[in-house]
């Protein structure tokens, strides 16, 4: 483009002479640019090959991935060539079309290679500071992988650029893409349409339907990634979903033929597939690792061997569990399928994957490794929430309240979280209710730890997922996100290993044909992602088999007594995951079970029942050539000032009392006041929630001035009253009474007498005393006439009197009167006419 010159900048320069100047300095420079050009192709070009045999290539030699001994061979990444050339007419056009949409559009209208995508990616590769980036014509591509490396240089380019203009003068546009179609790896050792036509639908590329030339398309780009027997069906099926809509803007076919093939099934379609492999979902691991670092060239003909961190033994012991234990699962539990991992804490290496039950099940996607997709982890995720807390200065000995508690959220949505059992059970200490895996106290060790550090602190120890903080909420303890089973484990073993993170691999070394080094597995003193003192915090509660007796009972599989080993079980909703996480210093190992499909399996299947069998099955087996190792030793901190900190309550116990009549649940301690069958014993909960006494951020710090400050305070405070209501039969909630029952407290009780007397006409009196006293009576005593005539310690009693000739003819006062056991006294009196 000519540049544009202000005027006001160059106002005094010559115009004529400067045009004239600029013409020739540009014809000069054009011409300097093109011999320079011509000079680098024909340095290069002198030293090629004939690109009239470029498509008579040559396998030098497969690569082999080993077990960590290099005694056991698992895989030959290309074993033997599986190639049938056929001619470019029984080339169906669907798969020429598909090809040409996904590789290179301007196929036919090009003369091998697109400037402008030669440029980009120029450009592009600058940014970056390598040779990286694509831009490769079906011509470029087709050279790249029949005679050159595929190395990433400029040289490596330049040459690929030559060959692909001469192959171009040289071949037909059909027959360049019939040599490319014939050429090109698929996956599974096929080489060329035919092979792969054969291999995945066992059927003749001519007789190939659109939804299946499609996919096959879809492959090249990246053969064991986008697998039909892999782990990534669904990335698949969106490749080839695309590019049936492209086929159809570009007209191609017809919109309905489109839709009508992404409706279609095509997995279904899949012939089986039987390879020589063992650990399949481990080596189809490793296998896209190293496509990942290495060019599929490389890995195809390269003749790597790839020695891996498998312990052969435990991956077979491991295989042997987890069938045996999903045939009992699918039984009992409706759960077909299970996945198993295994690691070395001290290394980060890998030492057995079990990625489903059969990897060549198709009826349960055998070939899904679940070890790496994404589920549900359930409980199995609180110890990382219970790690942040210790971490921010709470204890296994805090006290939280078990309690029915909704959790405010911030909006119209109720959370009320229930435990698995469907009880409350008051007040706790952390490592009782981490134990017994309740699901309230750790929705609020959540809150208390914060949900964003909470994640950090998982992310330190190896989960590689919830890369969305603010996504999540206080559900996310109860394992409301979404983890891999090899991070979970990987994770694990950083709690095994004291905090200290080794990055998981599956990788000791890689050598190439020559038995040059690669890449070598070093040692390492590995990152520090949290102080030990906390992990033995953690180690402590979960590898201690009377914290989570009450709820598993004392002989569940989670139980050692002759090593330390911790572990920690997780259910989802509805039961469509059970996991078991587990280590000892030198080992982690993680099992899930359920269904691929996310099916529920049947109601009460726990994590305990369905994964913890499989994992004590494995880990009982291999321990036995492991050293027993302690963990780090746990012990209560002393300098601690607040008591709820320390596992302490305010709770004075079996205070007698008694309830103040007509004055609900007003009290007074118990005396002589308070009848004996109304005393109780009554322990008073002068207490709170944890908010009262903490400021979440600074459990450690100044008690807060207004716990109502914190928005979740109210909700957790009525939860702790309601539950001491419920159980008044025990506790009294509040301070502790100071003051003894009064006797203006119970005047009800007071003791009441009548009286009364027959006769007068004759010479004797009968007194007839009835009285009643709530203390008991002390005595009743009978007057006449002031003068004691009867005591006794009955309350109801008849007294005759014989009436003396000196009272006859006169007024006798009669009294009785009662005095109980409090000296509490009441009389009654009467006069009566004497005359006989």
């Amino acid at each position: 483009m000519k540049p544009v010159f202000t005027a006001r900048k160059f106002k005094e320069i010559d115009k004529n002479k400067l045009g004239k100047g600029l013409v020739r300095a540009l014809a000069f420079l054009v011409g300097f640019f093109l011999l320079g050009v011509i000079g680098v192709f024909a340095f290069f070009a002198k030293d090629l090959p004939d690109p009239s045999k470029i498509n008579k290539r040559l396998v030098v030699e497969s690569s082999k991935i080993y077990d960590r001994t290099g005694q056991h061979l698992l895989y030959e990444i290309h074993g033997e060539e599986k190639r049938t050339l056929i001619p470019f007419q029984e080339i169906p056009d669907n798969i020429k079309c598909a090809t040409i949409v996904l590789e290179d559009q301007d196929f036919y209208s090009h003369h091998g290679i697109k400037l402008s995508s030669i440029f980009r990616a120029a450009i592009k590769d600058f940014l970056n500071r390598g040779v990286a980036q694509g831009g490769s014509t079906i011509t470029q591509q087709f050279i790249k992988n029949s005679i050159l490396t595929s190395e990433k240089t400029y040289t490596r380019k330049i040459k690929e650029v030559i060959l692909a203009i001469e192959m171009e003068q040289k071949f037909s546009k059909d027959e360049i893409l019939g040599m490319y179609l014939n050429e090109i790896p698929y996956g599974s050792n096929a080489y060329g349409i035919e092979a792969a036509s054969q291999t995945f639908f066992g059927k003749h590329a001519r007789d190939l339907s659109l939804d299946e030339a499609a996919m096959l398309a879809a492959l090249p780009k990246a053969p064991t990634y986008y697998s039909p027997y892999g782990s990534h069906l669904e990335k698949l099926k969106m490749r080839q979903e695309a590019v049936l809509k492209r086929m159809s803007d570009l007209g191609y076919i017809s919109r309905e033929q489109a839709e009508e093939a992404i409706k279609s099934d095509v997995f279904s379609k899949l012939a089986s597939h039987r390879e020589e492999i063992k650990a399949p979902h481990f080596v189809m691991y490793v296998k896209e690792y190293l496509e990942e670092k290495y060019d599929n060239q490389e890995i195809e003909q390269g003749g790597f061997n790839v020695y891996t961190t498998l312990d052969w033994d435990k991956q077979q012991i491991a295989e042997r569990a987890v069938q045996e234990g999903a045939k009992k699962n699918e039984e009992k539990y409706n759960a077909s399928n299970a996945a198993l991992v295994a690691v070395d804490p001290k290394t980060g290496q890998i030492l057995a994957m079990v990625g489903s039950k059969d990897y060549f099940d198709k009826s349960i996607d055998g070939q899904v490794n679940v070890a790496i997709r994404d589920r549900q982890p359930g409980s199995s995720f609180k110890p990382y929430v219970y790690l942040t807390a210790f971490s921010e200065g709470y204890t296994p000995e805090t006290i939280l309240f078990d309690v029915e508690t909704e959790f405010e959220t911030g909006t119209d949505k109720e959370y009320k979280p229930q435990n698995y059992d469907g009880t409350f059970h008051g007040p706790l200490k952390i490592k009782e209710a981490l134990g017994q895996s309740l699901n309230i106290p750790a929705v609020k060790t959540l809150y208390l730890a914060g949900v964003k550090d909470s994640i950090k602190m998982a992310k330190r120890l190896g989960i590689t997922g919830l890369n969305q903080p603010e996504r999540y909420g206080l559900s996310l303890v109860l394992g409301g996100g979404e983890v891999k089973l090899l991070d979970h484990v990987s994770a694990f073993g950083t709690l095994a290993n004291g905090g200290i993170r080794h990055e998981k691999t599956a990788i000791l070394r890689v050598e190439n044909s020559q038995g040059e080094i690669l890449e070598e597995f070093k040692p390492s003193a590995g990152e520090e992602t949290v102080k030990e003192k906390y992990v033995a915090m953690l180690d402590h509660i979960i590898s201690t088999n009377k914290y989570r007796a009450p709820a598993f009972g004392e002989n569940n599989p989670l139980r050692f007594d002759d090593r330390p080993v911790a572990a920690k079980t997780g259910t989802t909703n509805e039961f469509r995951d059970g996991w078991t996480i587990g280590y000892t210093p030198s080992l982690a190992v993680g099992v899930w079970a359920g269904n691929n499909d996310n099916t529920p399996m049947k109601e009460g299947s726990a994590g305990a029942y369905v994964a913890a069998p499989i994992w004590r099955d494995f880990i009982s087996q291999v321990l036995g050539n492991y050293n027993i190792e302690s963990f780090p030793e746990y012990k209560e901190e002393e300098d601690i000032e607040k008591p709820i900190l320390k596992g302490e309550l305010d709770i004075k116990k079996d205070v007698k009392v008694c309830e103040i009549p007509g004055k609900k649940d007003k009290y007074c301690l118990a005396n002589k006041y308070c009848l004996s069958e109304d005393k109780k014993e009554r322990s008073f909960a002068n207490v709170h929630n944890i908010l009262w006494y903490v400021e979440k951020d600074d459990p450690r710090g100044d008690y807060p001035e207004d716990p109502e400050d914190d928005p979740q305070f109210k909700k957790w405070e009525k939860g702790v009253k309601k539950w001491y209501e419920e159980e008044k039969d025990k506790y009294i909630w509040g301070e502790l009474v100071e003051e003894e029952c009064r006797q203006s407290d119970f005047n009800d009780y007071l003791p009441e007498i009548n009286l009364s007397v027959a006769g007068g006409n004759t010479s004797r009196l009968v007194i007839t005393v009835d009285s009643s006293a709530a203390y008991g009576v002390d005595r009743v005593k009978v007057y006449v006439d002031d003068k004691e005539v009867s005591s006794l310690g009955d309350k109801d009693f008849s007294v005759d009197y014989s009436i003396s000739e000196e009272e006859n003819n006169s007024v006798l006062k009669v009294k009785a009167k009662i005095t109980d056991k409090n000296g509490n006294e009441a009389s009654d009196s009467e006069e009566v006419n004497v005359s006989f």
